[in-house]
């Protein structure tokens, strides 16, 4: 494969600071990228040197900064209660991040661009594993419909330029992403994150009980983001929309967006059992049947990104062992 990004482009990765901008950006140094000596420059702005929300700040800066790559892993986010009770932030800040980066990278000369959106963009009960073709198919999930129609009118707006200008953008859609840098806010955090912090709690104050949204039931597929942050890398050099190898969906139309996930899933219960076990927490878990459980299941079908030559790495025992040691050090 011919590749696609090189040592000396200057990449601005935004979301920086977050859990897979920043997982983006370690991989981005590993692999030799941002080299002063190969001429690359890794571009990484503040929210204080830049504000993603607002039009005229982005323009400038990129008029200014002139990347030649960009990542999109910049997004308001958050758990079932801080998508419910936050509805009108999730859509409106999600928008605009997204908006204000896609079009400006293609006005000024962006030559490659890579959108990070969300499983959650597909219907509420897709077919299992759920194929990129299912977009569009049927109802959201509605705990958290706006952020996921906000993630999916940035898929479109690549789509949109890619047909009409040719502008060079690609997007992933990841399933649940846990690892280094996670939120582990007690109401917006997602649930695994949530699970670590709360029998990590328990532990430390020798609770006998912990108490966990819902029935227990759904099951989620999780990667942990170093994963994601390989795949990233890995699109970026060498998927080619026009390229002969590249995906095409059921209508032989080439694929704009890929899913990446591990292609396994796992109840909530068991995930639940797992952290318990993993942390030592001895005491008994307890359901609140009263509080939403989400979508049924969420299994992505991560076929066409393995076809193309990327699979993940880090198995889920593994990776959450990692990440509670993480945790740890950071609280």
């Amino acid at each position: 494969m011919i590749k696609k990004i090189f040592y000396d482009d200057c990449i601005f990765v935004a979301g920086a600071n977050g859990m897979a901008g920043s997982a983006i950006v370690r991989e981005l140094i590993k692999s030799g990228y941002g080299d002063k000596n190969s001429y690359g420059k890794i571009l990484t702005p503040s929210r204080n040197e830049l504000d993603l929300s607002n039009f005229n700040s982005v323009q400038k800066w990129l008029m200014k900064n002139k990347p030649s790559v960009v990542v999109i892993a910049a997004a308001k986010v958050g758990g079932i209660y801080a998508n419910s009770s936050q509805a009108a932030e999730f859509l409106l800040e999600n928008i605009k991040i997204q908006t204000n980066l896609i079009e400006n990278s293609w006005r000024y000369g962006v030559r490659r661009l890579l959108f990070l959106g969300s499983s959650c963009i597909y219907p509420k009960h897709s077919v299992q594993p759920i194929s990129e073709e299912s977009l569009l198919t049927g109802s959201l999930e509605s705990s958290n419909q706006w952020y996921a129609i906000a993630k999916i009118s940035g898929i479109k707006l690549c789509e949109a330029l890619k047909k009409q200008y040719g502008f060079n953008s690609i997007s992933l859609m990841p399933t649940n992403l846990y690892g280094p840098g996670d939120n582990y806010d007690e109401s917006n955090s997602h649930v695994l994150a949530s699970f670590i912090r709360r029998f990590y709690k328990a532990k430390m104050e020798k609770s006998e009980t912990v108490t966990c949204w819902g029935t227990g039931n759904p099951r989620r597929e999780f990667l942990h983001v170093d994963d994601l942050a390989k795949a990233s890398l890995f699109v970026l050099e060498h998927w080619d929309i026009k390229g002969d190898s590249s995906p095409f969906d059921s209508n032989g139309e080439p694929l704009s967006f890929l899913n990446v996930g591990t292609g396994k899933d796992i109840s909530i219960k068991e995930l639940a059992s797992l952290v318990a076990e993993i942390i030592g927490f001895k005491g008994t878990i307890k359901w609140d049947k009263s509080m939403p459980d989400g979508t049924p299941r969420k299994l992505l079908d991560i076929s066409r990104l393995k076809n193309l030559g990327w699979s993940p790495q880090i198995n889920l025992e593994e990776g959450l062992k990692l990440t509670i040691e993480s945790f740890k050090s950071q609280f």
